[in-house]
């Protein structure tokens, strides 16, 4: 009821807020299903490597980047729209996933689809989260839209664990994948749902590349390379070098829903408090320990323990993940219209995803060759360099109060 009440308080009254939060709802749990089972489905049914697992990434990250021209080339169209599009897109992939056989070919432009409507949405939800914000809570509303999408999510794996430790012989991959494909149509019924139109870029820019934004645009470029080692790699790492399996990767996505969940809004409220500055400067600084014990941990300790130590550390760092949108908050301060803001947080997107498809492509070649241990030393130096240059940013007064 608090969080119900907290979003009373934090998000305008308008229907379109009850049927975007819900599309957001089911997408979660839609992709509950799918992301807790498919790191197996691609090691166990599907055959793929380090190596492999690292090129099939860099396929999934390309839209990131195609993103740019096709957001350009779509700019007449509003942010609602684009939602939309992003939400029919997004069922196209899951449903081939349900229906294609599991070949490494034809899995990874399954998961190109799904991931070229995953990142049309992207911008799009931080963008109409703002939007539909009271003044002053822009923050609070990004980490209760978080905390709205988590809660799915966590459903969803824990279907997963439930019915993974249940078949044991005989895996239902197949069978969630095509619940998944379902929840996905109902998820884009509600997003066609949203009346009105916001008013499209008068520039005709879907981008927005200036000056006052280029601290902005760094910071993403490192985000994103740090994020991919861990989305990657890291379920692959307790996959392929400890063995999990779908019910415990699925349950240990479960924990790190429950902990975004209750975590979010306390990240939102603690940018809003203490200023997006001090929040980006801080993540980072925690990651690095959190990236030096994921690669080292079997050093340390008995594989047993360590492997106890590094499902820890992967939750933390998805905790540690939801202080980035601190960095929609610094644009939102930054600009000067609503279309600016979104302009450039979907150019941010695509930045991001500039450096992340080279960490996807090179990571798996670093962990088979040089071994997990450089992979995350690589992974803390680029945290660092993020806290560096987060430090530098020069805050207002009104951000710093």
């Amino acid at each position: 009821m608090k969080q119900l009440h907290s979003i009373k308080e934090v998000f305008v009254k308008n229907r379109n807020v009850t049927l975007f939060l819900l599309s957001i709802l089911i997408s979660g749990l839609s992709y509950g299903l799918y992301k807790g089972m498919l790191d197996n489905f691609l090691a166990e049914v599907v055959a793929m490597g380090e190596m492999d697992r690292g090129i099939t990434e860099f396929f999934r990250e390309l839209p990131g980047i195609a993103l740019v021209f096709i957001l350009a080339a779509f700019y007449m169209l509003s942010a609602e729209t684009l939602y939309k599009v992003g939400a029919v897109i997004m069922l196209l992939g899951m449903g081939m996933h349900a229906v294609l056989p599991p070949l490494k070919i034809l899995t990874t432009l399954a998961i190109c689809m799904f991931s070229l409507g995953e990142h049309i949405q992207l911008g799009m939800k931080s963008t109409l989260t703002l939007s539909y914000a009271k003044p002053g809570h822009g923050g609070t509303a990004l980490g209760l839209q978080s905390s709205v999408s988590q809660i799915g999510t966590l459903v969803g794996y824990l279907v997963i664990v439930l019915a993974f430790s249940l078949f044991v012989q005989a895996q239902p991959y197949q069978f969630f994948f095509t619940c998944a494909a379902l929840l996905a149509a109902a998820s884009m019924i509600c997003a066609l749902g949203i009346k009105g139109k916001s008013e499209t870029d008068s520039t005709k820019r879907r981008f927005y590349f200036h000056k006052k934004y280029s601290k902005y645009y760094m910071l993403e470029m490192f985000y994103g390379a740090r994020k991919q080692v861990f989305f990657t790699f890291g379920p692959y790492v307790l996959i392929l070098f400890y063995g999990a399996d779908a019910a415990m990767i699925s349950l240990l996505f479960a924990i790190s829903a429950v902990a975004c969940f209750f975590a979010a809004p306390v990240v939102g409220r603690i940018v809003d408090k203490v200023g997006y500055k001090v929040v980006m400067v801080a993540d980072t600084i925690i990651l690095v320990g959190v990236c030096l014990l994921y690669g080292f941990a079997h050093h340390i300790f008995p594989m047993e323990i360590a492997f106890i130590v590094c499902c820890i550390n992967y939750v933390l760092d998805a905790v540690i993940s939801l202080a980035s949108m601190a960095s929609n908050v610094y644009v939102q301060e930054l600009s000067d219209s609503a279309d600016e803001v979104k302009a450039t947080i979907s150019t941010g997107v695509s930045i991001n995803h500039v450096i992340t498809i080279f960490i996807a492509l090179f990571g798996g070649w670093i962990w088979q060759t040089l071994g997990i241990e450089i992979l995350f030393i690589c992974s803390a130096i680029l945290g660092l360099c993020n806290s560096a240059y987060a430090a530098t940013i020069k805050t207002s007064k009104v951000s710093q109060a």
